[in-house]
Protein backbone atom coordinates (compact mmCIF):
# COMPACT_ATOMS: atom_id res chain seq x y z
CA UNK A 1 0.00 0.00 0.00
CA UNK A 2 1.66 3.13 -1.37
CA UNK A 3 -0.53 5.74 1.24
CA UNK A 4 1.21 3.46 4.39
CA UNK A 5 4.43 3.52 2.70
CA UNK A 6 4.50 7.30 2.48
CA UNK A 7 3.02 8.19 6.03
CA UNK A 8 5.69 5.37 7.08
CA UNK A 9 8.71 7.16 5.74
CA UNK A 10 6.62 10.78 6.62
CA UNK A 11 6.80 10.23 10.23
CA UNK A 12 11.04 10.05 10.11
CA UNK A 13 10.72 13.57 8.80
CA UNK A 14 9.64 16.81 10.25
CA UNK A 15 7.24 17.60 7.41
CA UNK A 16 3.36 17.48 8.16
CA UNK A 17 1.32 17.14 4.88
CA UNK A 18 -2.97 16.36 5.23
CA UNK A 19 -4.22 13.07 4.47
CA UNK A 20 -5.81 14.63 0.75
CA UNK A 21 -1.62 15.82 -0.17
CA UNK A 22 -0.53 12.38 0.70
CA UNK A 23 -3.22 10.95 -1.18
CA UNK A 24 -2.18 13.29 -4.35
CA UNK A 25 1.43 12.26 -4.19
CA UNK A 26 0.30 8.64 -4.59
CA UNK A 27 -2.16 9.45 -7.35
CA UNK A 28 0.99 11.05 -9.17
CA UNK A 29 3.21 8.30 -8.68
CA UNK A 30 0.48 5.85 -10.08
CA UNK A 31 -0.21 7.93 -12.96
CA UNK A 32 3.54 8.02 -13.49
CA UNK A 33 3.56 4.48 -13.17
CA UNK A 34 0.85 4.13 -15.79
CA UNK A 35 2.79 6.70 -18.52
CA UNK A 36 5.65 5.61 -17.82
CA UNK A 37 4.95 2.36 -19.79
CA UNK A 38 4.68 4.05 -22.94
CA UNK A 39 6.40 7.32 -22.57
CA UNK A 40 9.29 6.67 -20.73
CA UNK A 41 9.79 9.39 -18.58
CA UNK A 42 11.46 7.63 -15.91
CA UNK A 43 14.43 4.97 -15.39
CA UNK A 44 12.52 4.40 -11.89
CA UNK A 45 10.31 1.33 -13.05
CA UNK A 46 8.68 0.22 -9.64
CA UNK A 47 6.08 2.67 -7.80
CA UNK A 48 7.37 1.85 -4.27
CA UNK A 49 10.94 2.58 -5.51
CA UNK A 50 9.46 5.84 -6.78
CA UNK A 51 7.82 7.25 -3.64
CA UNK A 52 11.13 7.01 -2.24
CA UNK A 53 13.40 8.42 -4.81
CA UNK A 54 10.95 10.74 -6.52
CA UNK A 55 8.43 11.95 -3.77
CA UNK A 56 10.61 11.74 -0.76
CA UNK A 57 13.78 13.06 -2.27
CA UNK A 58 11.51 15.74 -3.72
CA UNK A 59 9.97 16.46 -0.44
CA UNK A 60 12.95 17.28 1.63
CA UNK A 61 13.98 20.13 0.00
CA UNK A 62 10.66 21.85 0.43
CA UNK A 63 11.76 23.28 4.16
CA UNK A 64 14.66 24.93 2.26
CA UNK A 65 12.70 27.19 0.14
CA UNK A 66 12.40 31.04 0.82
CA UNK A 67 10.22 32.72 -1.25
CA UNK A 68 7.16 32.34 -3.22
CA UNK A 69 8.19 32.07 -6.87
CA UNK A 70 10.06 29.16 -8.42
CA UNK A 71 11.23 27.48 -11.43
CA UNK A 72 12.26 23.78 -11.91
CA UNK A 73 14.45 23.56 -15.19
CA UNK A 74 14.80 20.52 -16.67
CA UNK A 75 11.44 19.06 -14.71
CA UNK A 76 11.50 15.55 -16.61
CA UNK A 77 8.19 13.77 -15.19
CA UNK A 78 7.87 16.99 -12.95
CA UNK A 79 10.68 16.56 -10.60
CA UNK A 80 11.05 18.30 -7.88
CA UNK A 81 8.16 20.39 -8.76
CA UNK A 82 5.47 18.35 -8.62
CA UNK A 83 5.68 17.05 -5.30
CA UNK A 84 7.00 20.38 -4.21
CA UNK A 85 3.50 22.24 -5.66
CA UNK A 86 1.10 19.14 -3.85
CA UNK A 87 2.95 20.37 -0.68
CA UNK A 88 3.29 24.16 -0.62
CA UNK A 89 0.36 25.59 -2.24
CA UNK A 90 1.17 29.24 -1.00
CA UNK A 91 4.39 28.90 -3.43
CA UNK A 92 3.81 29.15 -7.66
CA UNK A 93 6.46 26.15 -9.75
CA UNK A 94 7.30 26.67 -13.36
CA UNK A 95 7.91 23.84 -14.66
CA UNK A 96 10.29 23.44 -17.50
CA UNK A 97 10.91 21.03 -20.26
CA UNK A 98 12.01 20.94 -23.67
CA UNK A 99 10.72 17.54 -24.52
CA UNK A 100 6.61 17.39 -25.60
CA UNK A 101 5.85 14.19 -23.91
CA UNK A 102 6.96 15.36 -20.87
CA UNK A 103 4.92 18.38 -21.10
CA UNK A 104 2.11 16.45 -22.05
CA UNK A 105 2.09 14.15 -19.11
CA UNK A 106 2.90 16.86 -16.94
CA UNK A 107 -0.32 18.73 -18.23
CA UNK A 108 -3.03 15.63 -17.69
CA UNK A 109 -0.88 15.38 -14.13
CA UNK A 110 -2.03 18.78 -13.24
CA UNK A 111 -5.79 18.12 -14.45
CA UNK A 112 -6.48 14.80 -12.49
CA UNK A 113 -4.36 15.83 -9.26
CA UNK A 114 -6.14 19.51 -9.99
CA UNK A 115 -3.17 21.04 -8.44
CA UNK A 116 -3.67 25.16 -9.05
CA UNK A 117 -0.09 26.21 -8.71
CA UNK A 118 2.38 24.48 -11.18
CA UNK A 119 2.13 25.67 -15.07
CA UNK A 120 4.23 23.69 -17.70
CA UNK A 121 5.87 25.61 -20.24
CA UNK A 122 7.50 23.64 -22.92
CA UNK A 123 10.71 25.21 -23.71
CA UNK A 124 14.29 25.34 -23.89
CA UNK A 125 15.89 27.40 -20.66
CA UNK A 126 17.54 29.94 -22.95
CA UNK A 127 14.38 30.98 -25.15
CA UNK A 128 12.06 31.12 -21.49
CA UNK A 129 11.53 34.53 -19.93
CA UNK A 130 9.61 35.04 -16.62
CA UNK A 131 6.92 36.94 -16.15
CA UNK A 132 7.67 38.71 -12.58
CA UNK A 133 11.17 38.14 -11.27
CA UNK A 134 11.91 34.40 -9.63
CA UNK A 135 12.65 34.22 -5.88
CA UNK A 136 14.67 30.32 -6.64
CA UNK A 137 15.72 28.35 -9.80
CA UNK A 138 15.41 25.03 -8.85
CA UNK A 139 17.05 22.17 -10.78
CA UNK A 140 18.30 18.38 -10.48
CA UNK A 141 19.06 18.31 -14.50
CA UNK A 142 22.06 20.15 -15.19
CA UNK A 143 25.42 17.84 -14.94
CA UNK A 144 27.58 20.78 -13.67
CA UNK A 145 26.60 23.99 -11.65
CA UNK A 146 28.86 26.15 -14.13
CA UNK A 147 25.91 25.17 -16.48
CA UNK A 148 22.95 25.68 -14.25
CA UNK A 149 24.46 29.37 -13.39
CA UNK A 150 25.16 29.65 -17.27
CA UNK A 151 21.90 28.55 -18.70
CA UNK A 152 19.86 30.05 -16.05
CA UNK A 153 21.48 33.52 -15.44
CA UNK A 154 18.79 35.23 -17.21
CA UNK A 155 16.11 33.86 -14.75
CA UNK A 156 17.54 34.86 -11.34
CA UNK A 157 17.42 38.50 -10.27
CA UNK A 158 19.90 40.56 -8.83
CA UNK A 159 18.90 41.13 -5.79
CA UNK A 160 17.38 38.08 -4.08
CA UNK A 161 17.32 35.37 -6.35
CA UNK A 162 19.17 31.87 -5.74
CA UNK A 163 20.45 28.99 -8.11
CA UNK A 164 18.90 25.89 -6.05
CA UNK A 165 21.19 23.08 -7.16
CA UNK A 166 20.12 19.88 -5.98
CA UNK A 167 23.16 17.27 -6.12
CA UNK A 168 23.98 13.65 -4.96
CA UNK A 169 27.64 13.93 -3.43
CA UNK A 170 28.97 17.17 -2.55
CA UNK A 171 30.19 18.85 -5.39
CA UNK A 172 33.56 20.59 -4.53
CA UNK A 173 35.35 20.61 -7.61
CA UNK A 174 32.18 22.28 -9.31
CA UNK A 175 32.07 25.16 -6.39
CA UNK A 176 35.68 25.63 -7.34
CA UNK A 177 34.89 26.30 -10.71
CA UNK A 178 32.15 28.55 -10.69
CA UNK A 179 32.66 32.17 -11.97
CA UNK A 180 33.90 34.83 -10.09
CA UNK A 181 30.13 36.69 -10.10
CA UNK A 182 28.80 33.65 -8.42
CA UNK A 183 29.03 32.32 -4.84
CA UNK A 184 27.64 29.70 -2.60
CA UNK A 185 25.68 30.96 0.27
CA UNK A 186 24.96 27.70 1.90
CA UNK A 187 25.13 24.08 1.19
CA UNK A 188 22.70 21.36 2.68
CA UNK A 189 23.09 18.01 3.42
CA UNK A 190 19.43 16.09 3.19
CA UNK A 191 18.47 13.32 4.86
CA UNK A 192 15.88 11.02 2.58
CA UNK A 193 14.41 8.26 4.58
CA UNK A 194 15.28 4.98 3.17
CA UNK A 195 17.83 6.56 0.17
CA UNK A 196 21.23 4.98 0.57
CA UNK A 197 22.71 7.69 -0.92
CA UNK A 198 24.12 10.92 -0.38
CA UNK A 199 22.00 14.14 -1.38
CA UNK A 200 22.89 17.57 -1.29
CA UNK A 201 21.30 21.18 -2.14
CA UNK A 202 23.77 23.70 -2.99
CA UNK A 203 22.42 27.56 -2.74
CA UNK A 204 23.98 30.00 -5.15
CA UNK A 205 23.32 33.39 -5.95
CA UNK A 206 24.92 36.27 -7.97
CA UNK A 207 27.37 38.54 -6.50
CA UNK A 208 27.06 42.53 -7.54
Amino acid sequence: MLIQQLKTLLKETPLELSDQQITSLVDYVELLNKWNKAYNLTSVRNPEEMIIKHIMDSLMVGPLLEGKNFIDVGTGPGLPGIPLSIAYPEKNFVLLDSLGKRITFLKQAIYQLSIKNATPVQSRVEHYHPEEPLDGVLSRAFSSLNDMVTWCDHLVSKDQGKFLALKGQFPQQEIDDLPDNIQMLKSHTIIVPQLNAERHLIELIKTH
